[in-house]
């Protein structure tokens, strides 16, 4: 089911429901690495990437399905990492905070 929705989301995405460019401008970022359950292939680390780059406020993002991880630089002003986490799981995947070595 979870699996469904996202394909469906990237249909949409694919289709021209592309967000427009937020113009780049000075202001603060902040970054976080989370692991990423439920890749089961490079499709879902491309689709995820595809997703997230979508929404407002993120500036930067990187998914590695070898490394299932997922790195976000974001506006905070514009969208928290709660709603980050979120949509990720509406997704079909979770995201949790990298180990600290």
């Amino acid at each position: 089911m979870q699996r469904r929705r996202f394909v469906q989301m990237m249909t949409l995405a694919s289709v021209g429901t592309v967000a427009a460019a937020e113009l780049a401008h000075a202001g603060e970022t902040k970054t976080v690495v989370w692991h990423v359950k439920g890749f089961t292939c490079v499709t879902c680390a491309v689709g995820l990437e595809t997703m997230l780059r979508e929404q407002k406020g993120v500036k930067r993002v990187r998914a590695t399905y070898p490394d299932a991880q997922v790195t976000i630089q974001y506006d905070p002003k514009s969208v928290t990492e709660a709603w980050l986490r979120e949509f990720i799981s509406e997704l079909g995947f979770t995201a949790e905070p990298e180990p600290h070595s």
